[in-house]
């Protein structure tokens, strides 16, 4: 019995010393195969390109001129001879205001131009023939003298016939309203059939004339406004700090201007052209003003827009996505992917940001990978896994100096 206790003991402990092994032999297996997974991050290569240092500001978008017609002459407007909100041409006739009144003083100026220059020749052929019977003694020289003052007396007259009849054909003229600049007509602000006149022209022969005929006199009105589309301002401000750059550039060659609108569209391309010459003194900043071509009058007036100034270019820098880019204890870094996919830690210098772009100024040489999107998990030696490589946006519009 008891030797069959110690043969149950002896199996036992051989048992036991086989599952000690065997835990032994599997277990650096079961370590091996739980080791931590490669991080799934994007990334993207550290490039050289030229950026472009821009300003962006708030611009509004301002007529070069803008007109309000108003009538010269006072009558009843008879015709409206363009389509309200319309282009127009200088000297495009837009109102009719009635040319009866006026047509009538022109008539009658020049009858009386007329017969008064029939007087200045009768007085003229007296005068002479006055002047020769004088010679002979016939007449007393007096007599010829006299006939000479009359003749000037006529002259006058004559002259005088002849500012009327002036004055009468700019009225008439005043009656067809035209148009003083190119540009594109507002809404109407007078009706077909409205007694329209300026201001004090009653006291004018020929307005008389005219308020007789219309039994009634006429205030001043304006009757539609024109605004110049083609070429057209915009007026932005910067801050005083990007002043002597701006100023500097600008004595080199005109600084190119960029109008998007709010949506992130390129309307038009301009050039600065004017510096305001003092700073704002409660807000710090300077006005400038671009002008456009707007051939295609994507600009109106009113209207704001994103204004991109590009002040200088940055040559062959390196540039990396912003969203690469960590902010730590020690300064910004980025993760830097080695070839054994694993990530390193490396600290960098940026000296601008360009809307998603950031300029490196130390740190990276280009043509690293660098990891842009799953960094908050990493450290130093992380293995990853790259999803996807993503490429340096182009067109960095926009500011952000460090």
């Amino acid at each position: 019995m008891r030797s069959l206790r110690l043969v149950f003991s002896a199996a036992a402990a051989v048992v036991l010393a086989l599952i000690i092994i065997g835990a032994g032999y599997f277990h650096p297996r079961q370590a091996e195969s739980q080791a931590p997974a490669p991080v799934p991050v994007t990334a993207a290569i550290a490039t050289r390109a030229d950026v472009p240092v821009i300003v962006n500001a708030i611009g509004n978008v301002q007529a070069i001129d803008l007109v309000s017609v108003q009538p010269r002459a006072t009558g009843i407007i008879t015709k409206v001879e363009f389509t309200p909100g319309q282009d127009v041409k200088q000297g495009q006739e837009l109102f009719l205001i009635d040319p009866r009144p006026y047509q009538a003083a022109l008539d009658q100026a020049q009858a009386q131009l007329a017969h008064d220059e029939g007087v200045l020749a009768e007085a003229q052929m007296d005068l002479t023939r006055f002047q020769i019977l004088a010679k002979e003694n016939s007449i007393a020289q007096q007599q010829a003298q006299d006939q000479d003052y009359v003749v000037q007396q006529d002259k006058g007259t004559v002259q005088l016939d002849q500012a009327n009849v002036d004055t009468a054909k700019l009225n008439l003229e005043y009656a067809h309203v035209t148009a003083p600049i190119s540009g594109r007509a507002g809404t109407l602000l007078i009706n077909l059939g409205n007694l329209v006149g300026p201001v004090n022209q009653a006291s004018a022969s020929a307005t008389s004339t005219a308020n007789a005929g219309t039994g009634s006199q006429a205030t001043n009105s304006v009757l539609v406004t024109i605004t110049q589309m083609q070429p057209i301002y915009v007026t932005f401000t910067v801050p005083q700090t990007d002043l002597d750059q701006i100023k500097q550039n600008q004595a080199k060659a005109p600084l190119e201007v960029h109008a998007y609108s709010q949506a992130g569209k390129l309307l038009e391309k301009g050039q600065l052209t004017v510096i305001d010459n003092q700073v704002n003194t409660t807000t710090g900043t300077v006005t400038l003003q671009a002008t456009f071509a707007n051939t295609d009058e994507t600009l109106w007036p009113g209207e704001f827009v994103r204004v991109h100034l590009h002040v200088s270019m940055l040559n062959n820098v390196v540039t990396v996505p912003t969203q690469a880019i960590m902010a730590g204890p020690d300064g910004s870094y980025v993760y830097v992917i080695g070839p054994d996919q694993k990530v390193k830690r490396v600290g960098v210098q940026v000296t601008r940001r360009q809307n998603a772009v950031a300029v490196i100024g130390n740190g990276l040489s280009g043509g690293e990978k660098i990891v842009t999107d799953g960094q908050y998990t990493l450290d130093d030696g992380t293995a990853v896994a790259v999803r996807a490589t993503t490429s340096i946006p182009e067109g960095t519009e926009g500011r952000e100096a460090e």
